[in-house]
């Protein structure tokens, strides 16, 4: 056969199994694409250095340093994180069980070192500020798919990646108030079924919050945002923004199970 009628049949394939990819993912609901998300690998046994950039309205810095460590426990994840300066937040800890189903809270302990007291992390104040930024005490957490509805809005390119966008709504209210949140709009990358921007409605103060993964590497197979970026506006000025760093990311290493406990947050590192 000639290489030229060769390289036509090759062509026409790759096209026909391209048609069929694309069919496929033009027929997936909006609750389908969020169960891809939902079950894309995001590592195990991880730790981390982190860095968290305070922004007020005046533009004023705050920088705060953390250490993150997280494992999987079946499909439930538990995390900790210590913060290591500057001083005045030095020794404080945050551990979480997230767990997939939305059968129970995850349950949320923040340990404050002038205290010296491991305060738990109730149902009511999940949706307000983690440390003092544009993350909740909820957005540290995997939302569980079945807490929310979903409607697939259009697609469209971002950074030159095509993406879908999908509005959740909270399923009840007690998902709204734990939240915070009456509306989100999603991006989600095609490529990679990872989110890669938010916006979302709050539920009181007309404040709106926009998040957005700036940078996504590969580590060891793994897609991971190593800087977020999140901001907080009201009447359309910005009221505060957060710059999330992450760097020195390692998956597969040799952290036991009993590390993630409220003994460990009081000890630190």
């Amino acid at each position: 056969m000639k290489k030229w009628a060769m390289s036509l049949i090759v062509t026409m394939v790759a096209a026909w199994f391209g048609g069929l990819i694309c069919s496929a993912e033009a027929g997936m609901t909006a609750r389908q694409i969020m169960e891809m998300v939902d079950a894309r690998d995001d590592g195990d046994n991880m730790t981390a250095d982190q860095e968290m950039i305070l922004i007020d309205k005046n533009g004023h810095k705050r920088i705060r340093r953390m250490k993150a460590f997280s494992k999987d426990k079946g499909k439930d994840t538990l995390k900790l994180m210590f913060f290591m300066e500057p001083a005045d937040v030095r020794g404080t800890g945050f551990l979480t069980y997230d767990y997939y189903l939305g059968e129970r809270d995850d349950d949320q302990w923040l340990y404050l070192p002038e205290l010296k007291k491991v305060k738990r992390i109730a149902s009511s104040d999940k949706s307000s500020a983690f440390m003092g930024s544009d993350f909740s005490y909820a957005d540290m957490t995997k939302r569980v798919v079945a807490e929310w509805n979903y409607k697939l809005l259009k697609t469209m390119d971002i950074g030159g990646k095509s993406c879908w966008l999908i509005e959740a709504t909270p399923v009840n209210d007690e998902v709204e108030d734990r939240y915070g949140y009456e509306k989100s709009v999603l991006f989600v990358r095609q490529d990679i079924f990872m989110v890669v921007r938010g916006v979302n409605w709050c539920k009181e103060g007309g404040e709106i919050k926009y998040l957005e993964n700036v940078t996504i590497e590969q580590i060891d197979g793994v897609w991971v945002s190593t800087q977020t970026k999140a901001k907080t506006t009201r009447n359309g000025r910005v009221m505060h923004q957060t710059i999330f760093n992450q760097r020195n990311t390692r998956f597969g290493q040799d952290i036991k199970e009993e590390f993630f406990s409220t003994r460990q947050l009081e000890k630190g590192l």
